[in-house]
This record gives C-alpha cells, sequence and structure tokens, in this order.
C-alpha cells in the first residue's frame, strides 16, 4: 500500500460525506509542478474551468467524463491531457484521480483567459 493510495481512499471517503461531493489534497508543488490527488462522490462535477498550460488526469478508481472541445470517458488506469482547453469534469461512479498541472510556462500564463 502506498502513500498515494492511503490518501486516495482518505480522500474519497471525505468526498463522499462532503456537501459538494469532492476533496482534494496537492502532494507536489515543485517550481511549476503540481500534483493533486481529486476524489469526487457519483454525480458531481467540477464546472467548466480553463486549463493550464500543461494538465493531466489519470484515473486511479472509478469514472469521469471530461467535456471540453470533446467528450471523453475514461476510467480505472486511463490517462487524459487538457492542455489549453476549458473542461468540465463528472464522476459517473465514485472516482479519484491525480491531476498533473505545470502552472506557468515562460510567455504564458498561469490559466490564461481567465
Amino acid at each position: 500500500m502506498s502513500i498515494v493510495d492511503d490518501k486516495a481512499r482518505q480522500l474519497l471517503e471525505e468526498a463522499c460525506a462532503s456537501e459538494h461531493g469532492r476533496a482534494a489534497k496537492m502532494l507536489v508543488n515543485d517550481g511549476p509542478l503540481r500534483q493533486t490527488v481529486i476524489a469526487m462522490r457519483e454525480g458531481t462535477m467540477l464546472q467548466e474551468h480553463n486549463s493550464p498550460p500543461a494538465a493531466s488526469i489519470f484515473l486511479f478508481s472509478g469514472q469521469v467524463t471530461v467535456k471540453g472541445q470533446a467528450e471523453e470517458t475514461i476510467g480505472e488506469g486511463q490517462l487524459v491531457t487538457l492542455t489549453h482547453q476549458r473542461h468540465s469534469v463528472s464522476a459517473i461512479k465514485n472516482s479519484v484521480f491525480l491531476l498533473t498541472t505545470v502552472t506557468n510556462v515562460e510567455g504564458q500564463g498561469s490559466h490564461d483567459g481567465e
């Protein structure tokens, strides 16, 4: 069992008990690199928002739909990139994923368009 597995399980418990149906914990904050574990209860949604210069979601468990320029449903063990597109994330099942972002690229703002 890894620290990430333990954190994922804990966050899913928090998300299921939360009024908003989600919980998150940043694991890495190193210069422009951010890695955050996010848990979402089935039926919850992260409303449409801008993506940083580089971003990806790796799904540990569950199933989510990422809707941006296209709509993509991803399951456990799948990876999707979110670079430079507004998107929303909806939990089809109780889900936990790793959000990796690069928040600053020389010559670009953290979240251009915001």
